[in-house]
C-alpha cells in the first residue's frame, strides 16, 4: 500500500493532532459512552490508539517484533495524559531520518512492511479513530479535503481479508459506498463504518 507523490509522514502527523485535539475535548462522564467501534466505549477505544501509537513506534526503531509494545496499557485512568504521550512518541519515531524506508513489523498483520506503506496504515488508523472519537462525542471532525481525499485512497486499498477484519480489529467488513458520499464517508464505509448512525454537531 504505497501513494506515492505524498509526504506521507506529514499526512500522518495531520491526523494524530486531530485525533488529540478530538480526544482532549472529552469530560470525565464521556469515558464510559458507546463508540463507533462495536463493545468499545471511549476508554476502551483510547487505550487501542495508545497501543497502536506505541506499537508503530517499536516497529519504526527495528523492534516491532516484539509484543510487549503491543500491549495495552494497564493504567486509563487519565486517557487523554496517556494518549497523548503516546503520540508524541510515535510522531517522534515516524519524524527520524530514514523512516520511510526501513522495514517496519506489524505483528497484527502478521508481516513486515515498508516505513511508507506503514506509516500510510497509521494514518488510515488516526483518520479513522480520530472521527470515532469525535462521533462519540458528536462534534466536527476538522480535517481538509486534500486529508481526506488521501485517506480514501489509502482506505481503498486496505486489506478486506476477513481475517483482519471484524470483532476485535480495527476495522470492520467493507459497507457499499454511494458514488455520491464525499471523501470521509467513503473511506468510513469502506473501513465498516456507518457513519449516517453518528451525526456530529458543534459541542
Amino acid at each position: 500500500m504505497t501513494v506515492t507523490g505524498t509526504d506521507i509522514v506529514e499526512l500522518d502527523r495531520i491526523a494524530v493532532y486531530e485525533a488529540l485535539r478530538v480526544v482532549e475535548l472529552a469530560q470525565d462522564e464521556d469515558w464510559e459512552r458507546d463508540t463507533p467501534c462495536a463493545g468499545w466505549d471511549l476508554r476502551r477505544l483510547v487505550a487501542h490508539m495508545v497501543t497502536q501509537h506505541h506499537g508503530f513506534a517499536a516497529a519504526a526503531r527495528g523492534a516491532g517484533q516484539d509484543r510487549v509494545y503491543w500491549r495495552e496499557p494497564e493504567d486509563m485512568s487519565e486517557p487523554a495524559r496517556t494518549h497523548r504521550a503516546a503520540a508524541t512518541a510515535v510522531l517522534a519515531a515516524f519524524a527520524e531520518p530514514g523512516a520511510t524506508e526501513r522495514e517496519f513489523a506489524l505483528p497484527e498483520l502478521g508481516a513486515s512492511f515498508p516505513g511508507r506503506t506503514a506509516i500510510g496504515f497509521h494514518f488510515i488508523d488516526y483518520v479513522v479513530h480520530a472521527w470515532d472519537v469525535a462521533a462519540t462525542l458528536g462534534v466536527e471532525l476538522e480535517l481538509s479535503d486534500d486529508v481526506l481525499d488521501i485517506a480514501l485512497v489509502v482506505a481503498q486499498l486496505v486489506p478486506t481479508d476477513p481475517a483482519v477484519r471484524g470483532p476485535g480489529f480495527a476495522f470492520a467488513p467493507p459497507l457499499d459506498v454511494s458514488p455520491e458520499a464525499g471523501p470521509l464517508d467513503k473511506a468510513l464505509r469502506l473501513l465498516g463504518r456507518t457513519p449516517e448512525h453518528w451525526p456530529t454537531k458543534s459541542r
